[in-house]
C-alpha cells in the first residue's frame, strides 16, 4: 500500500498559529505574570518551545487557582511539552484536563496532540488522542481532518472495519476524496469485499498517484476471482513497466494464473521470479513451482522444491508429499519415497491419496526396509486401517515374508500363533529352526535348543533333518555329550546325503563327541573319515588330524599317531608346534629315545614362540637322564630353569636334579637342589617329595640333628600329624575320583581343608574341590580355593586353576579381578588354548575398561597368528575398529570395520554398516552412504539400535544433498518412536535444530524451536 498523506501532516499547527488568548475579563491578575504569559506566547509561536515551556510552567505555578491565565499556562506548558517529545508530555495533558474539567480547551488539547504525533507518523499514539475528540465541537472542516486521520491511524493499527468506516463519508469531498477512495477501496480489498474494491479502485485507476498501485491490485482481485486468462494478459503488460520492486509479486500473479489453466511451462518462469515476503518463500509457492516441474516430468527440479515444503499438515503439505512421492520412484529413489508416501497417508484432507500412500508405504517398507517400525507392523497396520482393499491377499502375503526377509523370526513365531491355520502351522516349525539357529549364532545355545527340538516334529524332512543336526550340535556345545553323539548317529543312518555343506562336520562333531568321553578307539574312524571329505574348511581339517592323532596316541597306536601328527607339520597348521612334541612323546613310549631327543630339539629350534618349549626341555632332560646321559640332562634343565622362570615344571625340574645329583654321588649339590624346592615351592608335592628326599641325604652324611632343626623350621610338615593328614586325604580323593555323588565330594575335601589347613595335601585338595564347587555353579564358594592354589608357588595345578577363576570373575563380569589373572595365564600357561583364551579375554576386558591402546596390542597379537578362527579374528578387528575410533584415529577405524564388514552377521555386521556409512558421510560421499544405510535397514532390522543411529547418518547425507525434506521427516521420525536410545535422540534433536535454522532462512513456513516474537526481535 502506497501512502500518500504528506499534505496532511502539515495542517496539524493551525489551531497554535491561530490562538491569541485575552485576559480582559481579569483585571485583577499581576500585570507581571501576564506580561510573562505573553512573552511565553511569543516563544511559543516562534516555535522556540523550551523556553517557552519553561515559562509557561513557571506562570501555571505562579498564577492564582481558577484564572484564566493559570488555566492557559498549563494548557501551553503541556503543548510544549508534546512539541518537544518530552516523556511526561501525556501527564501534562491530562493534568490540565482533569484541572479544568470545563475548559473549552480540551478538547482542542486533544486534537492538537493527535495531530502532533500523526505529523510525526505515529499512527498508534494519535489514535490514543483522537479518540478522546469530541466530533461535535469541532469545525466541519476540522470533523473531516478528523475522520481522515483516524482512519489512517485505524488502517495503520489494523482494525480495517473501523478504518473503512471513516473513510467512506469522505470519497466524495473535494480536499479528501482521491484519498479516502484509494483508502476505502485498499481496506474493502483487505477485508476480501472484491467487488466494493474493484468497483471503488476502478474509478480513480487512471489517477497517476495511485496507478501502478492500483493496476496490482485489480490485477490480484481479477485472479481471486479466477478470471486467469485476463490475469495473464494484464499481468503482461503491467511487468513491461514495472519497477524491480513491483515485479516479483506481479510475475507471481501471472505463474500462479499460468499454474491454475494448467499451463504449468509457461508458469515455471514467473513463479521462479516470486521473491517471497521479506525474501522468503511459504510452503504453497515451494509446491506451486514443484508441481509444475513434475507435470513437466523434470523430477529433479520438483524434487528440489516440494522436499522445502516442511512443519506444516494442510491439503498443500499432503498433495506435496504425494507428489514428490511419485518423483522419487520415477528417480529410482524408493527409500526416500517411503518417507514421502508415509507422510501423505498421515494427512486426511484426501482420503483417496491417504489410502493410496498408505498403500505405497506399506509396499515399499516390504521392498526396502523401514527404520521406524518392523515391516510386518507395518503391513498389519495397512490391513486393520483397510481391511476391503483390494491389495488385502498381497500385504496379507507379505507378513510373514517380511518376518523372515528381517531375520524376526520371534515375530514371526508370534505372529503364525495369532493367526493360525493348517499352512501356519507348518511354517511355525520351519521358523523355529530359524529362531534356533539364530539363537546358536548369537552364541545362545541354552535358549536355542527348544526351537531345534520343535522343529524336529515337521513333516517337511529337510527341516526335520536339519533340526536334529543343530539339536545335537547345542547340546554337544552345552557338553552333553552323551545326548549329543545319540543324535548325531541316529541322524547318520538316516542322512542319505552327507555333502551337504550343512552337514559337513558331521564325522568331525561325531568324533569329537566320543574324544570328550574318552571313548578314543570309537573316534578315529569318524576323525579319519572327515580327512577324506572335500570342502572341508582348513582349520577343521588341521584340528581333525590333531585330534586323530591325540585318538591313536591315547590307544598306544603311536605309529599311525606320528602319521596324523606330520600332516599337521606339513601343513604349518596352528598346532603344528603341539603336532612336533607328540611326535618326540610318541617315540618316546615306542623306546626310539634318540627320535624322541631329536624331535622335542625340533620344538625348541623350530618353534620360538611355542608355549611347549619348556616342556619339551623337560621332557629332553628326563629322556638324556633314562639313557645316562646326564651332563645333556642337566644343561636341558638348567636352560628350562633359565628361559621358563614360570613354568610349572620348575619344581619338577629340581627334583629330577636333585636325583641326578644325589645319583652321580654329589650329594651337597642334590641336597642344596632340595632345599630350594622347598624354599620355592612350599606346600607342593615336589616340596614333600624333596624333604623325604633330603632326609635320606642327612642320614647318609650321618647329619640328622641338622635335618630335625631344618624340619622344625618348616610349616608346612608336621611328623606326628602326617598318618592322619594322609588318611583324611586318601578318603576324600578316593571319593573325588570315583564317586558322582558331588555333595559328598564336597563335604568330604572340605572336611580335609578345614581339618588341615596347611596340610601335606592341601594344595591338590584345594584344587579338587575348587573344581567340583566350580561343576556343580557354586562360584563365589570356589573362588577361595582356586585362590589359595594360586597363592602357592606354580604347581600343576595354577594353569587349569588360573583358566576357570579367571573365567568366574569374567562371569561375574569383576574386570578388575579377571584381568590380572588373565595376564598371569598367558605368561604361565602350556597350553595354546589357554594363552588364546587369555590373550582374547584380555583384549575384550582391556575394552571394556577404556583401556583401548591395551585392547588394540592385544588385537593385534591374535591377528598375527597364522591360520586363526573366524570368529576370534572378526573379535580382534571389531575391538581394533571400536578402540581406533574411541581414540578417534579414523583412518585404522575405517580400514578394520572395512574388514569386518566382509565377514561379520547379525548385530556385528550392522555395526560395520553403521560406521561405513558414517565414513562415507565424513568423506561426502552422501549417495553411496546412503546406500549403506538402506542394506542396513533392509538386512537387519532386528539390531534396532544401529538401524536407529544410521538414520541419522541418512538425515546428515539428505542435509548435505539439500533434500531438507527427507532429512527432517527421518529425524523428526526418530525423536518420535526410539525415545528409548538417549544417545540418539539427543543427537538426532541437536541436527534438526541446525538444518531447520538453515532452511528457515529460506522459508517462513518453518518453524524454529523457541522463535522470538518479531516484536522481541524488533526490541534487542
Amino acid at each position: 500500500m502506497k501512502l500518500f498523506l504528506s499534505r496532511f501532516f502539515l495542517t496539524c499547527s493551525l489551531f497554535f498559529l491561530t490562538y491569541t488568548p485575552t485576559f480582559a475579563q481579569q483585571s485583577f491578575v499581576d500585570a507581571s505574570i501576564l506580561t510573562d504569559f505573553n512573552d511565553a506566547l511569543k516563544l511559543y509561536n516562534s516555535k522556540a518551545y523550551a523556553p517557552a515551556l519553561k515559562i509557561f510552567g513557571a506562570v501555571a505555578k505562579t498564577a492564582a487557582n481558577n484564572t484564566v491565565v493559570k488555566s492557559d499556562a498549563s494548557y501551553y506548558e503541556a503543548m510544549c511539552a508534546i512539541k518537544l517529545n518530552k516523556t511526561d508530555a501525556d501527564k501534562k495533558v491530562l493534568k490540565f484536563v482533569a484541572e479544568n474539567p470545563t475548559s473549552i480547551k480540551k478538547n482542542k488539547a486533544y486534537f492538537n496532540v493527535g495531530n502532533y504525533y500523526f505529523a510525526n507518523k505515529k499512527a498508534a499514539y494519535s489514535l490514543k488522542w483522537f479518540q478522546k475528540v469530541i466530533p461535535e465541537q469541532l469545525s466541519k472542516e476540522n470533523k473531516k481532518e478528523l475522520d481522515f486521520k483516524m482512519g489512517y491511524a485505524l488502517l495503520k493499527t489494523n482494525h480495517y472495519k473501523l478504518a473503512k468506516e471513516r473513510f467512506l463519508p469522505l470519497i466524495n469531498d473535494g480536499k479528501y476524496g482521491n484519498d479516502a477512495r484509494y483508502y476505502y477501496g485498499y481496506l474493502a480489498y483487505k477485508l476480501e469485499d472484491y467487488a466494493v474494491a474493484e468497483s471503488t479502485l476502478r474509478e480513480i485507476a487512471d489517477n497517476d498517484s495511485y496507478k501502478a498501485e492500483i493496476s496490482y491490485y485489480l490485477l490480484d482481485i481479477s485472479f481471486k476471482a479466477g478470471r486467469f486468462n485476463r490475469c495473464v494478459s494484464v499481468g503482461l503488460k503491467l511487468l513491461a513497466t514495472a519497477n524491480r520492486r513491483e515485479s516479483p509479486n506481479i510475475s507471481k500473479i501471472i505463474g500462479e494464473s499460468y499454474f491454475n489453466l494448467q499451463k504449468y511451462q509457461e508458469a515455471i518462469p514467473y513463479l521462479k521470479a516470486y521473491r517471497g515476503k521479506r525474501g522468503k518463500w511459504n510452503n504453497t509457492d515451494f509446491y506451486q513451482l514443484g508441481y509444475a516441474y513434475y507435470k513437466q516430468n523434470d523430477f529433479k527440479n520438483a524434487i528440489n522444491n516440494f522436499n522445502k515444503i516442511l512443519d506444516e499438515k494442510n491439503s498443500v503439505s499432503q498433495n506435496a508429499y504425494y507428489h514428490l512421492a511419485e518423483c522419487y520412484l520415477n528417480s529410482e529413489k524408493k527409500t526416500e519415497a517411503l518417507s514421502a508416501f508415509k507422510a501423505a497417508s498421515e494427512m486426511d484432507f484426501d482420503l483417496k491419496i491417504k489410502e493410496d500412500s498408505a498403500l505405497n508405504y506399506a509396499k515399499l517398507s516390504y521392498e526396502e526396509g523401514n527404520p521406524f517400525k518392523d515391516v510386518a507392523v507395518v503391513l498389519q497396520e495397512y490391513l486393520k486401517a483397510y481391511p476391503k482393499s483390494k491389495a488385502y491377499d498381497e500385504i496379507n502375503n507379505l507378513i510373514v515374508s517380511s518376518f523372515l526377509h528381517q531375520q524376526h523370526y520371534l515375530g514371526a513365531l508370534e505372529y503364525l500363533e495369532k493367526n493360525k491355520s493348517k499352512n501356519n502351522n507348518k511354517l511355525h516349525l520351519e521358523v523355529s529352526l530359524y529362531r534356533g539357529i539364530q539363537l546358536y549364532r548369537s552364541k545362545k545355545i541354552k535358549e536355542a535348543l527348544p526351537f531345534f527340538t520343535s522343529a524336529k516334529k515337521t513333516s517337511n524332512s529337510n527341516i526335520s533333518l536339519r533340526a536334529r543336526y543343530w539339536e545335537a550340535e547345542a547340546q554337544y556345545q552345552l557338553g552333553n555329550n552323551e545326548e549329543s553323539l545319540a543324535n548325531f548317529m541316529r541322524l547318520k543312518t538316516v542322512l542319505k546325503n552327507n555333502n551337504d555343506p550343512e552337514f559337513l562336520e558331521l564325522n568331525y562333531t561325531i568324533g569329537y563327541n566320543y574324544f570328550k568321553l574318552k571313548k578314543y578307539a570309537k573316534a578315529i574312524p569318524f576323525f579319519e573319515a572327515t580327512t577324506k571329505q572335500n570342502s572341508i574348511e582348513s582349520e577343521v581339517l588341521e584340528d581333525t588330524y590333531i585330534r586323530l592323532g591325540d585318538s591313536y596316541f591315547a590307544t598306544s597306536a603311536y605309529e599311525n599317531a606320528i602319521i596324523s601328527y606330520q600332516k599337521v607339520i606339513a601343513n604349518k597348521g596352528i598346532g603344528a608346534d603341539y603336532a612336533q612334541y607328540q611326535i618326540g612323546m610318541s617315540y618316546g613310549f615306542t623306546d626310539q629315545n634318540e627320535a624322541k631327543i631329536a624331535a622335542l630339539n625340533k620344538v625348541i629350534s623350530t618353534y620360538k614362540l611355542s608355549s611347549l618349549k619348556d616342556d619339551a626341555l623337560y621332557q629332553l632332560g628326563n629322556t638324556y637322564s633314562k639313557i645316562n646321559k646326564n651332563a645333556e640332562a642337566h644343561i636341558a634343565y638348567s636352560s628350562l630353569i633359565e628361559k621358563h622362570d614360570k613354568s610349572i615344571f620348575i619344581a619338577k625340574t629340581l627334583i629330577r636334579q636333585g636325583l641326578l645329583y644325589y645319583n652321580d654321588g654329589e650329594n651337597d649339590k642334590a641336597l642344596e637342589k632340595y632345599q630350594q624346592i622347598v624354599r620355592l615351592f612350599p606346600n607342593s608335592p615336589e616340596a614333600f617329595e624333596a624333604v623325604a628326599n633330603a632326609r635320606n641325604i642327612y642320614i647318609d652324611n650321618d647329619n640328622v640333628g641338622d635335618y630335625v632343626t631344618w624340619i622344625k623350621g618348616l610349616k608346612f610338615i608336621n611328623i606326628t600329624n602326617s598318618e592322619l593328614d594322609n588318611t583324611t586325604f586318601a578318603a576324600a580323593e578316593k571319593k573325588y575320583l570315583n564317586t558322582t555323588d558331588q555333595e559328598k565330594i564336597i563335604a568330604s575335601l572340605q572336611g580335609y581343608t578345614t581339618g588341615f589347613p596347611e596340610g601335606i595335601h592341601a594344595l591338590k585338595a584345594n584344587f579338587y574341590l575348587a573344581e567340583t564347587l566350580y561343576k556343580q555353579a557354586l562360584f563365589d564358594q570356589a573362588i577361595p580355593s582356586y585362590s589359595m592354589v594360586l597363592n602357592e608357588a606354580q604347581s600343576d595345578f595354577s594353569e587349569a586353576s588360573l583358566n576357570k577363576l579367571s573365567q568366574i570373575y569374567l562371569f561375574k563380569k569383576e574386570l578388575d579381578n579377571a584381568i590380572p589373572l588373565l595376564k598371569r595365564l598367558e605368561q604361565e600357561a602350556n597350553s595354546p588354548t589357554n594363552i588364546l583364551y587369555a590373550e582374547s579375554n584380555l583384549m575384550q576386558g582391556y575394552y571394556k575398561t577404556r583401556s583401548y591402546g591395551l585392547a588394540m596390542e592385544y588385537a593385534k597379537k591374535i591377528l598375527a597368528r597364522e591360520k586363526l578362527d573366524k570368529v576370534l579374528k572378526n573379535d580382534a578387528q571389531i575391538i581394533i575398529a571400536r578402540s581406533a575410533f574411541k581414540n578417534e584415529d579414523f583412518q585404522t577405524a575405517k580400514a578394520y570395520y572395512a574388514e569386518v564388514t566382509k565377514n561379520a552377521t547379525g548385530a556385528l555386521k550392522a555395526e560395520s554398516l553403521y560406521y561405513n556409512a558414517f565414513f562415507k558421510n565424513k568423506e561426502k560421499a552422501y549417495e553411496s552412504s546412503n546406500k549403506i544405510v538402506q542394506k542396513l535397514i533392509a538386512d537387519y532390522s532386528a539390531y534396532k539400535y544401529w538401524g536407529v543411529k544410521s538414520y541419522i547418518i541418512m538425515a546428515k547425507n539428505y542435509d548435505g544433498l539439500e533434500d531438507a525434506y527427507q532429512a527432517t521427516y527421518v529425524l523428526e521420525n526418530i525423536i518420535e518412536n526410539f525415545k528409548e536410545f538417549d544417545d540418539v535422540i539427543v543427537e538426532a534433536q541437536t541436527t534438526l535444530d541446525k538444518i531447520k535454522a538453515n532452511e528457515a532462512k529460506i522459508n517462513r513456513s518453518v518453524k524454529q524451536e523457541e522463535e522470538i516474537p518479531t516484536e522481541e526481535k524488533t526490541k534487542n
